[in-house]
């Protein structure tokens, strides 16, 4: 009987794995379709003036509902400021924008946000967690990467010089391959660096196909939205991907510095030909690389027959040969080619997967869910016709990130509440919102708070680029590690009050404070970070240090400029939520303040820890930590 068992569940494994494998994408998957500019849809009432509004109205007129109204002026201000430039706004500025009743106050906000030099702090952490990027290499000795700072310094001035998007794609692929290469674009060339790197592998072969794997990974998802990695040890078994496709991609990455040993760092006779100094980049070691062989079932000691480069086979019209690089050229330009391939205006993924993380970032979801993968397994796009109409317009509008995210913000569906009169109803038809009828409320990700923290309390130092600070750490983060000081040596004082993307990211030390609110590991590429609400994240606010320390900085500066206890407590509110109390909030503030200046009464700065508390309070409310 047991073996009668064990055959028919056998038998049925099989069957599922079957099913399973006949369930995949084919060449007519909806995102390998070359994009044809939609017709915008026209509303039952009026031609909306902005298209975004009227793709989303038009599905929601179909399905029965109205959108939220538009949000109130101080709600609205703060919301693009947390999503353009990270940082709240000033009392001050929520006031002037409330009074001003100019017809364009608001894209004048816009302007000015997407000119700061704070805007590309913001947006180029958004990228880095889509490339994996950490400063050390993993692994057991988890050493810092020279220099590959000045990569993150790079994406940071691409957002806010607002590169065009195919040629950020192609410095970052091949910027030592362009027709003039310059530090910088060598410099954009450490996104292939970025990854984990292991100084001392078991197996030395088997890892130069794992860096490889990497390799592949990182470019098929941040650029394509393909799971290509999945297809090294036999077809991928969702997406049109064949085996052999993986090894005509990997093929870019073959000739260059995967190997383990003095190779593996841009500082040996390929720097001098570049003539760059102290980068931490990529080039090619081999102009004429040697072959690479499709492996059976991803074993590097099975090799098959030899793999010629090219590109995935899932773009017909694109599937060209890679051509051999010119007799004056010291690379293989297979990189090159490849960054040509995925910038061409008729790649159907490129421009999709772009604004959907644009998308994303500003709406809370992205029109695709699953921002890595627009294969098989994606989720479906909730307005496809929308994500067309976008992509269309990225690369008719010259590749301008800047003016997609500002037609996003400049639409009535980005300003709407997150309230709705009719809330009961709405979420009966459309429980995920997936409609978007109302805004997504989002908590702050671990870098806004940190550096909203900083701000609020004055201490937020605007130093910009250059060497990342290292923020002190409490003894027992240390413990384990072999030799403490040489692991963690925390930074002066005024450095560790920089902006939070200045912050050294090491892979097997992640800051705690950052981890609770879901800083992501960057072993892989994140497209997605994890929300979670969880009490380890309210036990930080409460008890975490660095949280006390703005509290106390705050409420000394109230002490200094304010002699009375009402108005300091009272611009604690304007400084802390950039607006001025309610009646019954500062009454509940003063009472609060007085029971804590009466337990505190036998020390002699009783005020300043009555204030600290009330300060303290304020920061662990909702209201601080969401963004409406």
């Amino acid at each position: 009987a047991m073996r009668a068992y064990t055959l028919i569940l056998g038998f049925i494994i099989i069957s599922v794995e079957v099913l399973i494998s006949e369930q995949k994408a084919g060449l007519d998957w909806w995102s390998f379709q070359k994009i044809t500019r939609p017709e915008i849809p026209k509303s039952d009432k009026v031609m909306l003036q902005k298209p975004i509004d009227a793709f989303i109205r038009s599905k929601q007129q179909k399905n029965n509902i109205q959108p939220s109204p538009l949000s109130s002026p101080e709600v609205l201000i703060k919301r693009v400021y947390y999503d353009l430039v990270g940082l709240p706004p000033s009392y001050e500025r929520v006031q002037n924008f409330i009074f001003n009743k100019s017809d364009n106050a608001y894209e004048k906000l816009v302007d000015d946000l997407l000119g700061s030099s704070h805007f590309g702090e913001r947006w180029a952490r958004h990228w880095l967690d889509v490339v994996r990027y950490a400063e050390t290499n993993g692994y057991e000795r988890d050493e810092v990467k020279p220099n590959i700072w000045k990569y993150r310094d790079w994406v940071i001035k691409a957002f806010n010089s607002d590169m065009p998007y195919d040629q950020f794609v192609k410095e970052q692929l091949a910027g030592d391959e362009i027709d003039i290469p310059t530090e910088s674009s060598v410099i954009a060339t450490g996104m292939l660096r970025a990854g984990t790197w292991n100084d001392e592998p078991n197996d030395p072969q088997e890892y130069k196909y794992e860096r490889l794997e990497d390799m592949v990974d990182v470019v098929s998802t941040a650029f394509l939205g393909l799971t290509v990695r999945c297809a090294r040890c036999h077809d991928h078994k969702f997406d049109p991907i064949p085996q052999v496709d993986y090894y005509r991609m990997a093929a870019a990455f073959w000739g260059g510095t995967i190997d383990p040993g003095d190779r593996s760092e841009m500082g040996g006779p390929n720097n001098k030909q570049l003539g760059f100094k102290k980068v931490f980049g990529w080039t090619d070691v081999h102009k004429n690389p040697p072959p690479i062989h499709l492996l059976i079932n991803g074993d590097p000691d099975k090799k098959s027959f030899i793999v010629q480069p090219g590109h995935l086979s899932l773009v017909k019209h694109l599937n060209r040969p890679i051509e051999d690089p010119p007799k004056d050229s010291k690379t293989s330009w297979r990189r090159r080619q490849l960054a040509e391939y995925i910038t061409h205006t008729d790649n159907p993924l490129t421009s999709r997967v772009i604004v959907n993380r644009i998308w994303q970032h500003l709406m809370g979801k992205g029109i695709v869910t699953t921002p890595n993968n627009f294969g098989f397994k994606s989720a479906s796009p909730t307005h496809p016709e929308l994500l067309d109409w976008l992509a269309s317009e990225f690369v008719e509008g010259g590749w301008s990130m800047k003016k997609i995210i500002k037609m996003i913000v400049m639409s009535e569906t980005y300003k709407q509440s997150s309230t709705h009169p009719n809330n009961m109803e709405c979420t009966q038809i459309d429980p995920d919102n997936r409609l978007l009828w109302k805004r997504n409320i989002r908590r702050m990700d671990a870098e806004v708070l940190r550096d909203s923290l900083l701000q609020v309390s004055g201490d937020l130092n605007l130093k910009k680029g250059g060497e990342s600070f290292y923020p002190s750490l409490a003894p027992e983060v240390l413990e384990g590690f072999s030799r403490k000081s040489s692991a963690w040596t925390p930074s002066p004082d005024k450095d560790q009050l920089r902006r939070s993307i200045y912050m050294i990211s090491k892979r097997h030390l992640l800051i705690p404070f950052m981890k609770a609110f879901d800083f992501p590991s960057s072993e892989k590429p994140c497209g997605n970070r994890n929300r979670t609400t969880v009490v380890s994240q309210s036990l930080a606010m409460l008890n975490n240090q660095f949280i006390h320390s703005r509290s106390s900085n705050l409420a000394r500066v109230l002490i200094q400029e304010h002699g009375e206890d009402e108005d300091a407590i009272f611009n604690a509110w304007k400084q802390i939520f950039s607006r001025e109390p309610k009646p019954h909030e500062l009454e509940a503030s003063l009472k609060h303040y007085h029971k804590q200046q009466s337990y505190f009464s036998e020390k002699d700065n009783s005020r300043l820890l009555a204030l600290s508390s009330v300060c303290h309070v304020l920061i662990n409310s909702n209201e601080f930590l969401y963004i409406d």
